[in-house]
């Protein structure tokens, strides 16, 4: 999907609908760990008019990611945020290849296509060119002389 919804009332993984409560559930964490994050930028949920915050799924995965990477691998905040920002640099070059490459597709098909009506422009009535053998014999021209040409 190209992240606009159809239906207004479709619910994406990307759709704010958890309260910082529930979202401090979902992951396992405490709300004050969520707002420690947020404002280290390591997790950007969505505001509400008020300022309240709103989480994702996707928000939600990315806080069980990054609590594993600090419990787990014992990574600290500063690298898990590197992390995160190489994830997206590289999910955002896999969209820019992805892209390219269907530019790259509808190019080859449109010159696929010229290349079809050109062939089939051809005049039918031209004899096809055979080729001729080649031999090594030498062949000497020389014109005739004048004297020759009168006679």
């Amino acid at each position: 999907m190209d992240g606009r919804r159809r239906n207004p009332y479709e619910l994406t993984e990307d759709t704010p609908v958890y309260v910082i409560s529930v979202a401090a559930q979902l992951s396992g964490l405490h709300p004050q760990t969520l707002r420690q994050y947020d404002r280290l930028g390591l997790v950007s949920p969505d505001r509400t008019a008020g300022r309240g915050r709103r989480y994702s799924a996707r928000d939600i995965e990315l806080l069980r990611q990054v609590q594993q990477l600090s419990q787990d691998e014992g990574i600290n905040l500063a690298g898990i945020k590197r992390i995160i920002e190489l994830r997206n640099e590289v999910a955002e070059l896999k969209a820019q290849i992805a892209e390219l490459q269907a530019a790259l597709d509808g190019a080859a098909a449109a010159m696929r296509q010229r290349e079809a009506a050109v062939h089939a422009s051809y005049r039918r009535d031209l004899v096809p060119y055979q080729e001729v053998q080649q031999s090594s014999a030498l062949v000497v021209w020389r014109p005739k002389k004048a004297k020759d040409q009168q006679n």
